[in-house]
């Protein structure tokens, strides 16, 4: 998809995903939230860093070396948005929302660079990292007895655990058949 695209495509994303109407849909699921709004933030981000000038890019890849730091912010914010604590905040206040927003938007574009930046090792051991560690909070949130958001129910806590560990699954087979598909030649 051309550059052009790619921005206004991340336009819309997040037009839409901030609207009243769709915030209160994606954000009134735990899973919709977790696995739907997330994801498409991140995508946002990774699509809106495309019409990022270039010179504004190789200024933000002097700081990326091999991809690696891009690839720490996006886990640390990925890891953050994980927790039970994290969501509830973004539902009850309107500013941590936002804040939730333009971090993941960053952690897309993030992404973006650190992927072209990065070696498949380097790619591997963070899609694992992520993989193992959103498996985990998975089965927290399938196996825990009571409540962890208090914005959402036990049985959308329990939807989401098995949304999380199916995508932590998921994921890096993705990125297994992709790096196969490259390097067949």
């Amino acid at each position: 998809m051309p550059s052009r695209a790619q921005g206004l495509a991340g336009l819309a994303v997040v037009a839409v995903a901030a609207t009243p109407h769709a915030r209160g849909v994606l954000e009134g699921s735990m899973a919709l939230h977790m696995l739907v709004q997330i994801p498409l933030l991140v995508l946002a981000g990774h699509w809106l860093s495309a019409v990022l000038p270039a010179r504004f890019r190789q200024t933000l890849q002097s700081f990326n070396a091999h991809g690696v730091s891009g690839w720490v912010l996006a886990s640390l914010a990925l890891a953050f948005w994980m927790l039970p604590r994290a969501l509830d905040a973004a539902v009850a206040t309107p500013w941590i929302d936002a804040a939730k927003f333009s971090v993941l938007l960053l952690a897309g574009a993030a992404l973006r660079g650190s992927w072209a930046a990065s070696r498949p090792v380097i790619q591997l051991f963070f899609i694992g990292n992520w993989a193992w560690m959103t498996a985990t909070v998975g089965l927290l949130y399938v196996e825990a007895p009571q409540r962890l958001c208090n914005a959402y129910l036990l049985g959308d806590q329990a939807t989401t655990g098995y949304g999380l560990i199916a995508a932590a699954v998921l994921l890096p087979l993705l990125w297994g058949w992709d790096y196969l598909r490259r390097n067949e030649a």
